[in-house]
């Protein structure tokens, strides 16, 4: 994922500064992640193209990237690129990539889904970070509600790369699955996920969709979708309602 909103040199460097133009480069970045402008797992453009927006050599973009992944903000994955470290334990998890509804069909549970809401919309910009867009991209938001025996079980926020899948907002979310839509309709490949599971207090917004108390313990999974080739499709905000649904796992050490 590499991003096209925004670089890491947009005002220039200032070479009569007596900081390091590495050093400067390495707190641009440094600031870009603070604040959130690149969140975690936002990958970086590659050393050559963050060199020639910066208009220095590749080995100051090296020697700057050096120094925030020796202080644990950035990663690099051999073969994939840079990308802004996660601070939360993210265990490797063996599971096929399904969605709950796909897992509750499979299983021969019952379950009802409501669309609350439905637009195409300008994303907030860690998504569109995430997702690879520009600074005028825009975005599917999709936020569900999915019940069983008439109790809710989960709260959904899908957003979805409306460039990619232009009318995307036609289809009634209701009766159809997303990702159906976007392999059967639009005939894409989805390829990898990646989930982040955590547990969080239930805010007013999610208390009220799930009937539980505010603070109340939920389970919470974010998500963001790859293609098979690599570009970013979709990103999720999940929210369980614990004493209703427990996820597992099935793990294999090897």
């Amino acid at each position: 994922m590499t991003s096209t909103n925004s670089t890491a040199g947009e005002t220039a460097i200032n070479r009569q500064a007596p900081v390091a133009i590495h050093a400067q480069i390495s707190e641009r970045i440094r600031t870009r992640i603070a604040t959130g402008e690149w969140p975690a797992h936002y990958r970086l453009k590659s050393e050559p193209e963050l060199a020639s927006d910066l208009g220095v050599s590749r080995g100051t973009v090296r020697r700057a990237l050096a120094t925030l992944i020796h202080e644990g903000l950035l990663r690099q994955v051999r073969g994939r690129g840079t990308f802004v470290t996660s601070m939360t334990f993210e265990p490797s998890i063996a599971q096929r990539l399904s969605t709950l509804s796909e897992d509750f069909s499979d299983q021969g549970v019952i379950f009802d889904t409501s669309v609350i809401s439905h637009a195409v919309i300008e994303p907030p910009k860690p998504v569109a970070a995430l997702l690879d867009l520009p600074a005028s991209g825009r975005v599917l938001s999709l936020v569900r509600l999915r019940s069983m025996a008439d109790a809710p079980v989960t709260y959904l926020t899908n957003y979805v790369r409306a460039d990619v899948v232009p009318g995307i907002d036609d289809f009634d979310f209701s009766i159809v699955s997303l990702f159906g839509t976007l392999e059967g309709h639009y005939g894409l490949k989805i390829g990898t996920a990646r989930r982040t599971f955590s547990a969080e207090a239930a805010d007013a917004e999610v208390a009220s969709a799930l009937d539980i108390a505010v603070g109340a313990p939920v389970q919470y999974m974010q998500q963001v979708t790859y293609l098979s080739d690599g570009r970013p499709i979709e990103y999720s905000d999940v929210w369980i309602q614990s004493e209703k649904l427990k996820v597992t796992s099935l793990l294999s050490r090897r």
